[in-house]
């Protein structure tokens, strides 16, 4: 499995474009328009969008993802506020509606011949999730390299969040970790050098 980082342009969140057969494609967190151009330049095809969460910096390319009968993917919970005023209000360009496929945690979601593991990680958000396919965890801004994600904007909450990251914590092995800012990392690392939660063994 090959993933392909796509760094924002000005501020918006990492967006991963995951192929297995290098044919076909996976995109996590669309965060911009420009993720469709990258898929051609890779000469890959996209078969879904998967979201960590709605926030407008991870949901700006999805539109044109949709407009050309490509899936996304997101909880019930993202489906509902990305949409709503508490989400849009944060938002400095103008959010347009696109469909969304339901997915909740425990679910597997099979996109471009990839097994997405659908892990609920309530806490940056109320409905965030994360993805684990093979060796790679996708985290959103439930974790990041030695941090994690912020829980003062609307629907978060650090209790959730603390427990969540505890949860990933206990995955069996070892995974690189592709957060929704910043550099990579892995959860081992996380797990014993993360200072604001710590593993408890």
């Amino acid at each position: 499995m090959k993933v392909y980082k796509v760094y924002p342009e000005g501020f918006a969140s990492n967006s991963y474009i995951v192929t297995a057969d290098g044919k076909t494609a996976a995109i996590i967190d669309c965060a911009q328009e420009r993720v469709w151009d990258k898929c051609r330049e890779l000469g890959l095809k996209p078969d879904g969008v998967l979201l960590t969460h709605g926030h407008y910096d991870h949901i700006g390319g999805c539109v044109r993802f949709s407009s050309m009968g490509i899936p996304i993917y997101a909880s019930e919970e993202e489906a509902e506020n990305m949409f709503g005023p508490d989400y849009v209000d944060m938002s400095p360009y103008v959010i347009r509606r696109f469909p969304v496929n339901i997915i909740g945690g425990g679910q597997t979601v099979t996109v471009a011949g990839i097994d997405f593991k659908v892990i609920s990680t309530p806490g940056h958000t109320a409905g965030g999730v994360c993805y684990l396919a093979g060796g790679c965890l996708f985290t959103g801004d439930t974790l990041f390299r030695e941090s994690v994600g912020r829980t003062d904007l609307p629907t978060g909450s650090w209790r959730s969040l603390y427990n969540s990251i505890k949860k990933l914590y206990v995955l069996p092995g070892d995974f690189t970790v592709y957060c929704g800012h910043d550099e990579d990392t892995t959860l081992s690392h996380e797990r014993e050098c993360n200072p604001f939660v710590k593993c408890e063994w």
